[in-house]
């Protein structure tokens, strides 16, 4: 009897683990992908991949083989499928999206799964990815919009072997053992995805973090280009704001000399928004071709706030009927965004209606599985949703805001007209997507680790501007705001600017600070930082664009040999030259690591040797920032707002001793001619004692003009 049963045991376990063919292709240069079993229908690969240019990948150094595609194992099981991925004891690991409560991965379970709920640090996130980065030099993808979890070196499979050691120790009886223990030491990750018939990895090797993460970027089209007046200053209306209001918000800005290229329009735009009309409210805005007009007049774009949930009241929801899932959020229908029906009735609509009478941007919410609502109240479709084209509520919550991204931006490709969108929610692939994340979360701390996690995934983010408990916390969130990839002052329930009246309250009553002039000068001086940091930044983007390096991310991507910065979350390079340490909430001071090299403060101009930590003191209305010696900063005079016949009067700073070079990328800022060759390279370099320009490209006429040359 004994024998039999274990008999049953061994066949049952044979059944229970299937082991396919592995199949190893190279795809692109330096990327290698694993295949055992059977691709999903629905993966990131097959909707939202777009071209990789190829080009810039072969340009990319060696990668050799830092991963033996061979080491990677795949077992199939009747749960799903695991991959096992080899892990060296000297790693560290990065990635799965827009992580807010971590920064370093190892030793934790990660379960990048769509939720603007981060939940005790499992990895739920906003915008998750299955991709990772390892310090050794290399990147790992699952092909997979599956809800997957990673053990990031937390455990190891047995496999036979009783005498694994995890690191996790032995011995020890008391609260404190329990917690001393620590699962950090497994030479694997495993990678478990229910349900799946397959497991499909890509790998992206190095030799570098750095160009690992190049590799991926490349590999999803080039990072994205935004329009140039995106990178300017947005300021977002009260919910309830009506056509009068917004005409006196821009006579404010513009009267005062406050610079601002982006007003957003929130819910009441429209005749319904919890389902969405997509119809302008008569009530609010009773002519808005006018406002449209009206608002072009004075330098400032729209962008229109809606979510993808169509309400009964909606001109496209009898169209959209078929093609839209079998359960209804807010009583509005849910496109079938994965199908082909609804992306052409979605977008068409919205071509006609908006992108052609000039709207020239969108905020795309509630796209990330919502769970926070009052009284826990769920704000999403279940997963258990079925579409037409036969994805699962599951996999179309991974994939929900990418692919509206993709129908929504794909009008403004079309027109040849660039934009830069707000969204909820981004998936994997999403590196060319000129949208940037946002959040209604308000942890100030979380939003600057939110930078630097954003640039391992091929993401951007936007840590926005709301209230503030006091005036030296508003001036902190916005030095950080300015210093990122979108800057956002989100006033949604403030009928005043914030810098006017911090308390929320007194601000809707009209009641200003009696110090209201006085930190509008200071904040305007912020702002016009910003407005004078473009050119820089542009040409940042423009390198995201052709090399696949994200204009925003953590120092481990540039030092990578310097274990000091594997752990520094709350700095991050913008570009190649200048390092941000913002300060957090209403602090006066902060410590910041500087790598190896010399810094310049750029408030102060004092030099710091890097390799070290120093205590910084940055006041209110200065620019917590430092640049690496051997830097030429172009900085500009301050414009109000960006038009594609903008021209910027710069001033180009020499930083260090010695010569030096830099390059600006010129082009109209607007258009997608520059792919097709319409641009410039600037190339500025320091001589000598003289500065020097070149140009070199066909684009015409100059945008960036250089006025003059300041040593440092």
């Amino acid at each position: 009897m004994r024998k039999f049963s274990f008999q049953i045991i061994v066949l049952s376990l044979c059944l229970a683990t299937t082991v396919n063919a592995q199949q190893i292709k190279e795809i692109a240069p330096g990327v290698t992908r694993v295949t055992v079993g059977e691709v999903d229908r629905f993966s990131p690969y097959n909707l939202l991949q777009p071209k990789p240019q190829v080009d810039g990948m072969s340009k990319l150094p060696a990668a050799g083989a830092i991963v033996d595609p061979k080491s990677i194992r795949v077992e199939l099981t009747s749960r799903g499928a695991v991959v096992h991925i080899p892990l060296g004891d000297e790693e560290e690991l990065y990635g799965f999206g827009l992580q807010m409560n971590s920064f370093k991965q190892r030793g934790l379970r990660r379960k990048p799964i769509v939720n603007d709920n981060p939940l005790n640090n499992v990895g739920y996130t906003h915008a998750p990815t299955t991709f990772y980065l390892s310090t050794k030099g290399y990147g790992i993808f699952i092909n997979t919009s599956r809800y997957t979890t990673f053990y990031c070196g937390t455990h190891k499979q047995l496999s036979g072997n009783k005498d694994v050691n995890t690191g996790a120790g032995s011995g020890g009886n008391s609260v404190a053992d329990l917690y001393s223990k620590s699962n950090t030491n497994s030479g694997e990750v495993i990678v478990d995805i229910p349900g799946a018939r397959g497991g499909d990895v890509f790998i992206f090797n190095g030799p570098t973090l750095k160009t690992a993460l190049q590799r991926y970027n490349l590999f999803s089209g080039g990072g994205a280009m935004p329009a140039i007046w995106g990178l300017g200053i947005q300021y977002r209306m009260k919910a309830d704001s009506k056509q009068p209001d917004v005409y006196k918000m821009a006579a404010y800005f513009r009267d005062n000399h406050i610079p601002v290229d982006v007003f957003g329009l929130e819910p009441k735009w429209q005749t319904a928004s919890y389902s969405c009309s997509y119809v302008w409210s008569p009530e609010y805005f009773p002519t808005p071709q006018e406002l449209i007009d009206r608002m072009k007049a004075e330098g400032i774009k729209l962008n229109l706030w809606e979510h993808a949930y169509t309400s009964p009241a909606s001109p496209i929801y009898g169209a959209l009927a078929s093609a839209s899932g079998d359960y209804k959020v807010w009583n509005g229908l849910v496109p079938d965004f994965a199908g082909v029906a609804a992306p052409k009735i979605f977008a068409d609509y919205h071509k006609q209606t908006f992108v052609d009478k000039g709207i020239s941007a969108f905020k795309m919410d509630e796209c990330d599985n919502s769970n926070i609502g009052t009284g826990g109240a769920v704000w999403c479709f279940p997963e258990l949703s079925q579409f037409p084209s036969g994805i699962d509520g599951e996999q179309m919550h991974q994939l929900f805001g990418s692919l509206y991204f993709k129908t929504m931006y794909d009008n403004y490709k079309k027109a040849n007209r660039r934009s830069y969108f707000n969204i909820r929610s981004l998936y994997d692939f999403a590196s060319s997507f000129p949208a940037s994340l946002y959040s209604d979360t308000y942890e100030h701390k979380e939003y600057i680790r939110m930078i630097s996690n954003a640039g391992f995934s091929g993401l951007l983010w936007s840590p926005e501007v709301r209230e503030s408990a006091n005036l030296p916390e508003l001036f902190r969130r916005t030095q950080t705001a300015i210093l990122s990839s979108q800057t956002v002052f989100n006033s949604w329930y403030l009928k005043n600017p914030p810098w006017l009246q911090i308390n929320i309250d007194k601000n809707n009553r009209g009641e200003l600070l009696f110090n209201a002039r006085e930190i509008e000068s200071k904040i305007k001086t912020l702002l016009n930082f910003r407005m004078s940091f473009i050119p820089y930044l542009y040409t940042a983007f423009a390198k995201y664009n052709h090399e696949g390096i994200p204009p925003f991310r953590a120092l481990v991507v540039d030092y990578p040999e310097d274990k000091a910065t594997y752990n520094v979350w709350n700095e991050y390079m913008i570009g190649d030259n200048v390092l941000a340490a913002p300060l957090i909430d209403s602090a006066s001071s902060r410590k910041v690591y500087l790598p190896k090299g010399n810094w310049f403060d750029y408030n102060t101009n004092k030099v710091y040797v890097g390799g070290q930590s120093y205590t910084i003191e940055t006041g209110l209305d200065q620019i917590p920032i430092f640049i690496k010696e051997g830097t030429i900063l172009p900085i500009a005079k301050p414009v109000e707002h960006v038009e594609s016949d903008t021209k910027f009067e710069i001033t180009c700073y020499v930083y260090g001793p010695g010569n030096a070079s830099a390059s600006l990328f010129e082009d109209d800022g607007v258009t997608f001619d520059f792919e097709g060759g319409q641009s410039n390279e600037l190339t500025l370099s320091w001589q000598n004692g003289k500065g020097r320009i070149s140009r070199k490209g066909n684009f015409k006429p100059e945008k960036f003009i250089i006025k003059r040359w300041v040593k440092i």
